[in-house]
């Protein structure tokens, strides 16, 4: 028996992108907060982004992009909801959409090789 997986009809299944799925969701959270920026509501989407910022540190290191972790660590910091740091106007709109940029990169290049089948990692 041979040792290698089979090949998939749709290419090599080697990588996953773990990190996909938090930054899209992410990035259409940053998108939908644009509208609400200096709004009361805005806090519910620094909770949003801060921890979706989070999970995709702990993916990162995962798969150890280390360069990730002082990106994510930044967006989590800015903006985080506990303490606030009360930005507002066009720096805080250009944040937003290099924070959108931030999590649409890491979501794709951010991955994972898949374990062979019967190895645990």
């Amino acid at each position: 028996m041979s040792s290698q997986r089979p090949a998939s009809r749709y290419g090599d299944p080697g990588w996953r992108r773990l990190a996909l799925a938090p930054a899209l969701i992410a990035a259409v959270v940053l998108f939908v907060g644009i509208a609400l920026i200096g709004q009361e509501p805005f806090v519910f989407v620094s909770w949003g982004v801060a921890v979706l910022a989070l999970i995709v540190i702990v993916f990162a290191i995962q798969a150890r992009h280390w360069w990730w972790v002082p990106v994510f660590a930044a967006v989590a910091v800015f903006w985080n909801p506990v303490v606030p740091f009360g930005f507002d106007g066009p720096l805080w709109l250009g944040a937003q959409y290099v924070a959108i940029a931030a999590f649409i990169a890491a979501g794709v290049l951010i991955k994972v090789p898949v374990p062979a089948e019967g190895s645990r990692r």
